[in-house]
């Protein structure tokens, strides 16, 4: 059986709390924890450990969407931000501070639970496109330091493209090694000769 999911939940309002508490406890087996003072906000929710973070706010700014953005840690978690009310252009800023949902004048006890749902599945989303960015971000680098390995060779042995590359290549089976690090080794070492 998983366990439950930890929620902390950002209200200073003891009443809106407790109808957020009461909706996500009849939706599922939710471990919740209120925090209701957002000094040192940061700390409290790293002291919790939560899996998701759900914060309420009557009148949003673009300031205090980024000092809760900030401490609610949206790269470690889910985040969802409720709001009473919204200017022009916060949703945008809400969105582009990693926030996971922005729900305008949405807290209802019907809607919290699918609004979690909506906001963890767009975070596993965000966390999947972060990976493959990182992944191919750093399959680029390593062909570029290969390339540049393939033309070292080239110019100090006069052989064509192929075969540097195969020399690369059987040099890393012969050490064990991926050719990417063989390849940065060498730039690595003509960088200190040339």
């Amino acid at each position: 059986m998983l366990d439950p999911l930890t929620i902390v939940v950002v209200e200073p309002d003891p009443e809106r709390a407790r109808l957020i508490v009461d909706a996500l406890t009849d939706a599922t087996d939710y471990r919740v924890h209120v925090i209701a003072e957002r000094a040192a906000l940061a700390r409290q929710i790293v002291q919790r450990k939560p899996d998701l973070v759900l914060i309420d706010v009557a009148d949003p700014s673009r300031d205090v969407i980024e000092e809760l953005t900030l401490a609610s840690g949206p790269l470690d978690r889910p985040v969802a931000l409720f709001v009473d009310r919204s200017d022009e252009g916060l949703s945008t800023a809400a969105i582009e501070a990693g926030l996971s949902a922005y729900v305008v004048d949405g807290l209802t006890p019907a809607r919290v639970k699918p609004v979690l749902d909506a906001a963890i599945a767009r975070f596993r989303l965000m966390q999947r496109m972060r990976a493959e960015l990182a992944e191919t971000k750093r399959a680029l680098e390593e062909r570029k330091v290969i390339d540049r390995a393939k033309g070292l060779l080239m110019r100090a042995r006069g052989i064509p493209e192929d075969e540097a590359y195969a020399l690369l290549r059987r040099t890393a089976m012969d050490q064990g090694r991926r050719v990417a690090d063989v390849a940065e080794a060498l730039v690595t070492a003509a960088g200190l000769l040339g």
